[in-house]
């Protein structure tokens, strides 16, 4: 054997023991999607907040198990997502969880609590003046500071039933820069609802209870209120 073949095989060899190292080092949770079998903190993290928002009432254990799975798709079925039960890019951007592998941080515009609330506010909001806008945004956020609703912007927005564009889908559609823009006013300090956590459309609202909430401000089509 010459000494360029014995270095190609040498070569060869590393490469197929650091690929067999590779596969069964790597934790299933690190793949590009969290499934059934997958464990570790990303495992945890999605319990928590399938949790916090009403899918999951299983024990926050890091293990991605049955109960977990059906979550996950209660969680997509609500939010017009794929319902096959796996968190991939899609799911995991409309959680709010970042995937190891993927190429997005946790800083990423696209798994941000202001980009998360400014595709609510586009769904919600999009055929509102730029003041409905901020509206929409400041009753989210004044719903987080209340003891009455989830203490996190996405708990706010993924609870259960709390807003038609996470329930019908809209919230997947994405949003453009006056929402974004409309959020930051929001985050700065802007309530054209004066402190208000409800809000609805009175010519498609059919809940009663909602109906009977003390008025603050009407703007646009929306009517907030306390």
């Amino acid at each position: 054997m010459g000494k360029k073949t014995k270095i190609i095989v040498a070569v060869l060899a590393i490469v197929c023991c650091g690929g067999l190292l590779l596969a069964f080092s790597s934790n299933p949770a690190d793949a590009a999607v969290v499934k059934q079998g997958s464990q570790g903190a990303i495992v945890t993290q999605i319990q928590t907040k399938l949790k916090n928002w009403g899918y999951y009432t299983g024990e926050v254990d890091g293990v991605f198990g049955s109960k977990t799975k059906s979550a996950v798709i209660y969680f997509q079925r609500v939010n017009g997502l794929t319902r096959d039960g796996i968190v991939g890019e899609k799911t995991a951007a409309a959680m709010g969880v970042t995937l190891s592998s993927s190429s997005s941080t946790s800083s990423s515009p696209a798994n941000s609590d202001l980009y998360l609330m400014a595709r609510a506010v586009y769904g919600e909001a999009r055929g509102e003046s730029y003041t409905g806008k901020v509206a929409v945004a400041a009753v989210i956020l004044n719903r987080v500071k209340s003891a009455d609703f989830p203490d996190t912007i996405s708990g706010v927005i993924y609870q259960p039933w709390a807003f038609t564009a996470v329930h019908d889908g809209q919230i997947n559609m994405g949003t453009d820069e006056e929402c974004i823009k409309a959020c930051k006013d929001a985050l700065n300090g802007w309530d054209p609802t004066y402190g208000c956590v409800f809000y609805y459309n009175p010519a498609t609202a059919t809940n009663a209870w909602i109906r009977s909430r003390p008025v603050v401000v009407t703007i646009g089509k929306h009517v907030f209120c306390k």
